[in-house]
């Protein structure tokens, strides 16, 4: 199982951005998903999440009411859409499928992209 994902780039206080993380070599509707975040040094934090079905959402706390998570079945795709973004949100978003019903901890996933830099700064 391979997750590519893309979108990150360089962005203002208060900006948007757009992630997307295609899935391929599996059966998307058999994962769940997530995204997380990683500062250099730190470890990976739970963002956003999304049951198999993409029918139930998870949030970090952090980001609840910012950013939100939705799929595209169709395109084996996640999406993470990032608002009112902060310069704290800097980090590296990587995208993760479950082999579980849904997961917001790290030890819940199975397979990892390499991630997309975020960087938030005026």
């Amino acid at each position: 199982v391979q997750l590519q994902a893309s979108g990150g780039g360089a962005v203002q206080p208060g900006g948007s951005l757009r992630l997307s993380c295609e899935v391929s070599g599996g059966t998307f509707s058999s994962y769940a998903m997530g995204w997380f975040r990683r500062e250099p040094g730190q470890e990976r934090e739970f963002v956003a999440g999304l049951t198999r079905s993409g029918k139930t959402t998870f949030y970090g706390d952090s980001v609840k009411g910012r950013f939100t998570i939705s799929m595209d079945a169709a395109k084996n795709t996640v999406y993470l859409q990032m608002g009112s973004l902060k310069t704290e949100d800097t980090a590296v978003y990587i995208c993760a499928a479950s082999l579980e019903l849904y997961g917001t901890a790290v030890k819940e996933y199975d397979y990892w992209g390499r991630g997309t830099q975020v960087t938030v700064s005026s």
